[in-house]
Order: structure tokens, then sequence, then C-alpha cells
């Protein structure tokens, strides 16, 4: 009778290393696609936040009136949490608040806040990418390894039994070559999504310094005139 191979088969001839590999390729796996999934989302929703607040924030006549629109989402949209600091620095200065932080001049101060929000906006973004970026470089050599583990653990079995024909030895060191597959497979996701948030992240990043150059004229213009 002909001995079935296949992935089965290969799991239940596997030794304690070579299911220790299988678990730690399904580990980076399942933390890859939560991952994908999870900041897919979130950057879709950060999107969709970004483009209401500043159809809402160009549409409005001054400062002062979109001061007023500033709502409780201000806190899940970096692009309004921009709008809120500099709108503080700005009321701060035309209220003759004299502070520490502003010694050195109220542009250098509203400088320092706004690239201290998009600082934290970077560091939120990136969050997660060292994980996809340690799976996408990494995947590939555990399932490497995997796969030398398992031909040697086959040779050594077809090695005690005598049994060294061509029909023994492609079997076990063909269900071996899985764990380079299994490796390919959690890798490529891995570096497609880590290269797509990077893009994503840095245009983004891009977008928040460019309005952020805006805040700061219409703040100072708006305090030179008042």
């Amino acid at each position: 009778m002909e001995q079935g191979f296949g992935f089965a088969h290969f799991i239940s001839e596997c030794d304690a290393m070579g299911k220790a590999v299988l678990l730690l390729l399904l580990m980076l796996s399942v933390a890859s696609w939560y991952l994908i999934v999870t900041k897919s989302i979130a950057n879709l929703d950060a999107r969709k936040r970004a483009e209401a607040f500043l159809k809402r924030f160009w549409d409005a006549s001054s400062l002062q009136e979109m001061e007023s629109t500033l709502d409780a989402d201000s806190n899940e949209n970096a692009f309004a949490r921009l709008a809120e600091q500099a709108l503080e620095v700005s009321n701060g200065t035309r209220h003759g608040a004299e502070k520490l932080l502003v010694a050195g001049g109220m542009s250098e101060y509203l400088t320092r806040v706004l690239r201290n929000v998009i600082d934290q906006e970077a560091a939120k973004v990136e969050h997660g990418l060292t994980v996809l970026a340690s799976a996408g470089s990494a995947a590939p050599f555990v399932g490497l390894f995997g796969t030398v583990w398992g031909i040697y653990h086959a040779l050594v079995q077809i090695g005690m039994s005598w049994q060294g024909t061509l029909d023994k030895v492609a079997g076990p060191v063909g269900e071996a070559l899985i764990m380079t597959a299994v490796g390919l497979a959690v890798a490529i996701p891995a570096v497609l999504a880590y290269n797509a948030f990077t893009r994503r992240n840095r245009i983004w990043l891009a977008k928040l310094d460019n309005f952020a150059h805006d805040l700061y004229t219409l703040v100072t213009v708006g305090n030179e005139k008042a």
C-alpha cells in the first residue's frame, strides 16, 4: 500500500523542534494579519475624520469660528489636535498669558507645540510596524531553518530504516520544504503591508506638516493684526 504524504502527515511526523518552528510562524502570521486588519481600518477611519474636519476648517470664516466647532472627537483626529493646540497658543498670547514656555517668543513656542503634536502622531502611526518588519524579514529564515531541520530529521529516519531509494527520500524531503513555503506565506503579506503602511504614513505626516505650516501662518498673522 502506498504511503500518503502531505501537510497532515508532515505534522504528525514533526518532532518538538519542527512543531516549535511551525508555532512561531503561526504566531508571526496571526500578529501580522491582526496588525494589517486593525491598522487598515484605523487608517481609513482617520482619513475620513481628517477630510471631514479639514472641510469644516477651511469653510470657517475665522479661527474663532473654527474654535467653536471643535468637538469632542478632536483627540481622535491629528489635524484637529493641531488646530486645537494652535488656538490655545493663540488665545493664551492674545490674553497676555506669561509663562516660561513662551519666554522665547510666541512664534518659537507655537513651532514647538505643533512639532510636538506631529511627533506624537508619528509615533502613533508607526506602532506595530516593527512587528511587520520583523515578520517579513525573519519568517523566510525561520521557515528555511524548519526545512533544514525537517530534511535532517527525515534523512536520519531513512538512514535508520536502511531504505534510501528515491521514493523513500522524495516524500519526507518534499514535506520538509513545506516549512519554506509557510515561511514565505507569512513573510510576503507582512512585507507588502509594511511597505504600504510606510508609504501611507509618509504621505500622512507630510500633509500634517503642511497643515501645521498653514496654522502657523494663520495664528501668527492673526496675532499681529490683533
